[in-house]
């Protein structure tokens, strides 16, 4: 692969002032184009050491308004990283719409250099590139257009360069590189295996819509505009389409209910009801039982992320608040999600509750969640149908990252039937201390029942896995409901704690 980037050819300094003046003025006009479209752009630059990346990320800056650039570098991971999935770093870097976004460094750096140390095997590296994948795919699918650089030097051109880097700064010459990574040094040693590696994760993720760009870095004259040409060349080919597209043919999951059909709720029972006496023993119970192993979470490092989804008035607020006082407020946050804001319509809906992730040991319970892109967002029409039919996988595959990052996911769908929701929602208009919880709106989603219980049918069948199932509560009792959520959640964390126990034991 590397074999084809070819020697660069030296540039007289009239050309190269030519050539730089005329891509400043063209990348600027490109950019302020940009701030009028609906996509981000996202640069990743990468390569082999000492190729001068630092450098064309300078270059990038002189030649850009910075007002609309982002640049994020990615080499140790801070303390607030480690506590949180790994692709928790990468979702906070990306850009809004109308924006640029440089990341120096990106997610293929940990797999390669894991890899090309010997610190993963094969199979592992396999996988994690297949991650990579479905994550570009997201962000192309969202409208992302990304632009993948990789700076190739030759193991004799890097030798050059490291020893040009250890003379004083007076012997440099004056292309050499100022700044070398740390760990420049110990990762040409391994050079041949570092290519072979890196040549394989670019195979595997080099697709039509997300390319990658190979540039011949020997030149440092050659390599800043060949890198600034590339960019320009991409942003003017996706500004010039008259409707953006990501290029690539959408494998999607199709609506499986209708309207009228017989639903998968309707196996739950309706008439399961606790007597007061029997709610004030089993709720103390459980949450005496939560308070203990949510401390004992905490202590070994187990988070959880817990969904609170429903009908209205099904009891969903009354859930989270007997959960919440069974824990030391120091543990846990309560997020209530309503229509994004500004910011977060700008990104790609799942942003907003990566940036939400609570770290190692803590607890993010949500209050309405993701699920909205399947549910309100698919009967309201706020996203097309590709849209929310692409969300299941996009959210499974969400979920994933978080269990395999030894999160807890808990999911409860608290399920009350039409007739009871409609003795709610009377109660509450009748009731001037509960008056603020019935809005017009409501009303309007009670009309359109059936829709929603065709997106909760198909919510369901695509997104409860066998590692985030769906946790169905029956709630016309609303004592029963609370009991039930406090005991699944208990019975959720104390599993992952025997889990971890058990994979200890083993290690």
């Amino acid at each position: 692969m590397f074999e084809a980037v070819s020697s660069a050819p030296k540039i007289s300094r009239q050309e190269l002032d030519a050539r730089d003046q005329s891509l400043h003025t063209a990348l600027l006009q490109a950019q302020r184009a940009l701030r009028e479209r609906d996509f981000s752009v996202l640069i990743l630059v990468s390569g082999v050491e000492g190729a001068g990346k630092g450098e064309v990320v300078q270059a990038l800056h002189r030649w850009f308004d910075p007002r609309g650039l982002e640049t994020y570098a990615f080499w140790d991971e801070s303390d607030e990283e480690r506590l949180r999935p790994r692709f928790w770093r990468f979702w906070r870097a990306l850009p809004a719409r109308g924006r640029i976004g440089i990341l120096f460094g990106s997610w293929y750096t940990e797999p390669i250099v894991k890899r090309a140390l010997k610190e993963t095997g094969s199979n592992a590296f396999d996988r994690e590139l297949e991650r990579i994948r479905h994550f570009e795919d997201t962000l192309v699918d969202d409208g992302t257009l990304i632009i993948k650089l990789w700076f190739h030097l030759d193991k004799n051109d890097q030798i050059k360069r490291l020893n040009e880097d250890a003379r004083s700064p007076k012997k440099r010459k004056k292309h050499s590189v100022r700044h070398l990574s740390p760990l420049a040094r110990r990762y040409a040693k391994h050079y041949d295996r570092f290519l072979n590696v890196s040549q394989r994760a670019l195979r595997r993720t080099d697709v039509a819509h997300s390319p990658w760009h190979l540039v011949a870095a020997a030149n440092p004259d050659h390599r800043n505009l060949s890198a600034g040409e590339t960019i320009l060349n991409r942003m003017r080919e996706r500004l010039d389409q008259a409707r953006p597209s990501s290029g690539r043919v959408t494998t999607i999951s199709p609506a499986m209910f209708k309207p009228g059909d017989r639903s998968v709720l309707s196996n739950l029972p309706t008439d399961i009801a606790l007597d007061a006496e029997a709610y004030k023993t089993s709720l103390r119970e459980q949450q005496t039982r939560l308070a203990g192993l949510s401390w004992k979470a905490y202590r070994r490092g187990i988070n959880t992320v817990a969904v609170f989804e429903g009908w209205d008035a099904a009891g969903k607020g009354g859930a989270i608040r007997r959960v919440t006082q069974s824990m030391d407020p120091r543990l846990y946050r309560v997020i209530s999600i309503a229509a994004p804001t500004e910011e977060e319509a700008a990104h790609h809906y799942l942003w907003r509750f990566w940036r939400q992730l609570p770290r190692a040991g803590y607890h993010t319970i949500y209050d309405r969640s993701w699920y909205g892109r399947v549910l309100v967002e698919r009967v309201e029409g706020f996203a097309d149908d590709i849209e929310w039919q692409r969300g299941y996988y996009e959210i499974n595959a969400f979920e994933e990252q978080l269990v395999e990052n030894g999160t807890v996911v808990l999911k409860f769908w608290l399920n009350i039937t039409p007739e009871e929701q409609l003795t709610r929602f009377t109660d509450r208009q009748q009731d001037p201390r509960k008056q603020h919880k019935i809005t017009d709106e409501d009303w309007r989603n009670r009309e359109r029942w059936p829709d929603y219980e065709a997106a909760v049918n198909d919510m369901i069948t695509h997104t409860s896995t066998e590692i985030a199932p769906w946790q169905l509560v029956a709630a016309n009792d609303k004592r029963h409901a609370r009991v039930e959520v406090l005991t699944r959640y208990a019975d959720a964390i104390e599993a992952a704690l025997k889990r971890q126990k058990r994979a200890q034991r083993k290690a």
